[in-house]
């Protein structure tokens, strides 16, 4: 920005900038990104869920679904046999988060090679100022 168009944020941007910095945390996190990626192709059982996430540990997939839980994204179910059954689904308001998901997975398809090639060439210029 140019110093005539200089802007000043107020303290309702402020605010703002933290709620979405607060919900980036929680939407944009590798494995809530993965669990949701799983979830929307349907109900899913704890194993189901943990096979189909490459590199998970059990650990990060329970924490990663009592969060989403608690943040009204997933729901839990648990079925009254023996053993327990309990699957996981996407709530509605979960499922409204893959469309932005899936738009941000084919931008990163779309850019990828474009991006490592950029890697590639900042990497060659960077050798090139300390060599």
């Amino acid at each position: 920005m140019n110093a005539t168009h200089k802007r000043v944020r107020t303290a309702h941007e402020k605010e703002n900038c933290k709620v979405v910095v607060e919900m980036l945390s929680r939407i944009g996190d590798k494995w809530t990104v993965m669990v949701v990626g799983a979830l929307s192709e349907g109900t899913m059982r704890y194993t189901e869920l943990q096979r189909s996430i490459d590199g998970i540990s059990q650990r990060m997939l329970t924490l990663t679904l009592k969060g989403l839980e608690e943040d009204g994204l997933v729901a839990r179910t648990v079925h009254p046999t023996i053993p327990p059954r309990v699957e996981y689904t996407l709530t509605p308001m979960g499922r409204t988060l893959t469309k932005p998901l899936f738009a941000l997975y084919q931008w990163t398809m779309e850019h990828r090679p474009a991006m490592l090639e950029a890697r590639k060439a900042y990497a060659k210029a960077a050798a090139k100022k300390t060599g």
